[in-house]
C-alpha cells in the first residue's frame, strides 16, 4: 500500500482525530476562552469525517468505532472543561454527563445495545447556546448548565429514541453543512443567536416528549 493510498483510505479517520487534538487547549491557562470556537470546530470535524467517508467510499468498521471513541473523548473533555470552570454543582453534573456521554458512545459500538437516546453532540450544541445566551443577555449560566447536563445525562443513555431533532433531520451532506453554518452564525451574529438556539432546543424538547411520553401513552393504550 502506497503512502498516498494509505492517506486516502484514512482521510476520514485523520479528520476524526484532528477534531479531538486541539481540545487540549481547554486545559491550559486561560484555555476556557477558546471553548465556544472549539465546540463549533469539533462539531464540524465530527460531521466532516462522516461526509468524507461517504463521498470517498471509504467507510469501515474501524472508522465507525474510531468516530465513537473520538466522540467519547472530545465530548467528555468539553463537559469536564465546563464543569471545572464553573465548579460546584456544575462540576458534579458535568461528571455525570461525561459518564453518560462515554456510555452512549460505547453503546454505539455494540449492535445489540438497547441505548438509543440523544447523541452526545446535541449536548455540546446546547452547552454552546447556554454560554452564548448567558453572555448576550448577561445572566448566570450555572443553573441552565446544570439543567442541560441533567437532561442530557438522562436522554443520552435512554432506551427510547429521541426523534425530530434538527441534526437528525439533516440526512444529506448539504443539510449537514447548513446545520454547522447555523452554529457559526449563532456565534458571530448575536441578533440571530436566540432564534437559532430556540430552534435546536425546542426540537430537542419536542423529541424528548415524543420519545418518552407518546410511546408511554401508546403502551398504555395498547
Amino acid at each position: 500500500m502506497t503512502e498516498q493510498h494509505f492517506l486516502y483510505r484514512n482521510a476520514a479517520n485523520i479528520v476524526s482525530v484532528l477534531g479531538v487534538l486541539p481540545l487540549c487547549l481547554l486545559f491550559m491557562d486561560g484555555g476556557f476562552q477558546y471553548l465556544i470556537p472549539l465546540i463549533i470546530y469539533n462539531n464540524i470535524m465530527d460531521d466532516l469525517d462522516g461526509i468524507l467517508a461517504a463521498k470517498m467510499n471509504i467507510r469501515s468498521q474501524f472508522g465507525a468505532h474510531l468516530d465513537n471513541v473520538c466522540d467519547a473523548v472530545a465530548h467528555g473533555m468539553i463537559a469536564l472543561a465546563v464543569g471545572v470552570h464553573f465548579g460546584g454543582a456544575v462540576l458534579v453534573m458535568s461528571l455525570l454527563a461525561a459518564g453518560a456521554a462515554i456510555l452512549r458512545s460505547t453503546a454505539r459500538l455494540d449492535p445489540a445495545s438497547k441505548i438509543q437516546g440523544s447523541p452526545t453532540n446535541e449536548l455540546m450544541r446546547h452547552l454552546l447556546f447556554v454560554l452564548l445566551l448567558s453572555s448576550l443577555f448577561s445572566f448566570e449560566a450555572e443553573v441552565w448548565l446544570i439543567l442541560v447536563f441533567l437532561c442530557h445525562s438522562v436522554t443520552m443513555v435512554s432506551s427510547r429514541a429521541i426523534p425530530g431533532m434538527i441534526r437528525s433531520r439533516a440526512n444529506t451532506a448539504t443539510k449537514v453543512v447548513w446545520v454547522n453554518l447555523a452554529l457559526v452564525v449563532a456565534w458571530l451574529f448575536s441578533w440571530l443567536t436566540l432564534p437559532i438556539a430556540l430552534a435546536f432546543i425546542l426540537t430537542y424538547g419536542y423529541g424528548v416528549y415524543r420519545g418518552f411520553y407518546e410511546k408511554k401513552d401508546d403502551a398504555v393504550n395498547a
